[in-house]
């Protein structure tokens, strides 16, 4: 009896450093659109430290499915997961092939998805894991941890120059892209760039003057370059579009999907789907190619609607990480799912470009 009272303390505690290490973003709104007092089968696409999850468990959801492609995400939660019996279960692998998860566990037709895009604060907290400049580490940035694939300091080391220019400029929307990518390959060419401070330092340098910090008000000069090789390192454009259609199919009818975003680029991909699934888009822009027309499988759900739901300011006070979160939810209708093309989303690819990167004077290279 002991024992159990101590493992069952344990737990808890653990369940409380998990609570206090995140807080998730919009959480309130989250969960007024997925409406877990439904009952049913609900997955978090992007488990994270759990807080999706447990709220939707603790707001009545009869089971739930936690995803996350990151091992050690997974190796945390199982130290508080047993506080939920058999309603929560654990599953490795990314959200873009969330259907045949959620069919494997005996869960073909789910009630909600909920999707934080994005790295988790957690991961950024770890030095080791490399995905930050604030504490020096080695230059990683693998979701998946080191059996991921390539990892940051293998790409900066493989890839030419115009190859770095276009993920720096497309994923990361960073115009010195041009130089930034000169600057790491010619520091490469005196030794390997292998840790985070190493990169902030070239890429610093690259862009002219020193980072004052925190109280400049100005943001480090190397947060674009750090989310675009992230970005590239993860797939994360091509995850969120396999990840939304991949929704598409696991929902049932009534099943509402709610996706958390935290920069334009995401939350463009995201819109554009939405616009497209609700059956009223014509055309997104003028660059990109009409919708198809084919029958709606998503609907606005009041008091939503179709527009971008942001934090408001007793959250932003609380929790600064939701200045940039925006939500976007749908409810699934009784439509077969479509085929999704991602040239139509507007997700961005690494292709050579004739112009962006560094124009300083109206130059270009």
């Amino acid at each position: 009896m002991n024992d159990q009272l101590e493992n069952e303390a344990e737990m808890r505690a653990a369940l409380a450093d998990a609570a206090d290490r995140h807080d998730p973003v919009l959480i309130r709104q989250v969960l007024e659109a997925l409406a877990p007092e439904r009952g049913g089968v609900f997955l978090d696409g992007t488990f994270g430290a759990g807080g999706y999850a447990r709220a939707l468990l603790d707001g009545g959801a009869e089971r739930l499915l936690g995803v996350d492609r990151d091992p050690t995400a997974l190796a945390r939660a199982q130290r508080w997961a047993p506080l939920y019996q058999n309603r929560l279960q654990l599953l490795e692998g990314c959200f873009g092939e969330l259907d045949e998860l959620a069919d494997a566990a005996g869960a073909p037709a789910l009630n909600g998805v909920a999707l934080d895009i994005g790295v988790s604060s957690m991961q950024i907290d770890e030095a080791a894991r490399g995905f930050s400049f604030s504490k020096d580490g080695p230059l990683d940035m693998r979701m998946e941890g080191v059996e991921g694939g390539t990892s940051a300091a293998e790409l900066i080391a493989e890839a030419d120059e115009t190859q770095l220019a276009n993920i720096i400029f497309h994923y990361g929307e960073e115009r010195a892209s041009r130089r930034i990518a000169r600057a790491i390959i010619d520091a490469r060419n005196d030794a390997p760039i292998e840790t985070t401070s190493r990169l902030a330092e070239i890429v610093e340098a690259a862009t002219g003057g020193r980072f004052a910090g925190g109280k400049s008000g100005r943001v480090h000069p190397a947060t674009k370059t750090f989310q675009a090789l992230r970005i590239a390192i993860n797939d994360e454009f091509g995850e969120l579009t396999r990840g939304l259609a991949a929704a598409e199919r696991a929902l049932a009818p009534d099943g509402v999907l709610a996706v958390v975003s935290f920069h334009s680029l995401e939350d463009r991909i995201v819109k554009r789907f939405f616009a497209d699934r609700f059956g009223t888009a014509k055309s997104v822009s003028r660059y990109q190619p009409e919708f198809n027309g084919d029958s709606a499988t998503f609907e606005a759900i009041a008091p939503f609607g179709r527009k971008a739901v942001v934090a408001d300011e007793a959250e932003l006070s609380r929790n600064p990480r939701a200045r940039s979160a925006k939500l976007r939810v749908g409810r699934r209708l009784d439509a077969p799912a479509r085929a999704l093309d991602p040239k139509a989303l507007g997700a961005p690819s690494a292709e050579a470009h004739e112009r962006g990167g560094n124009r300083r004077g109206g130059r270009k290279r």
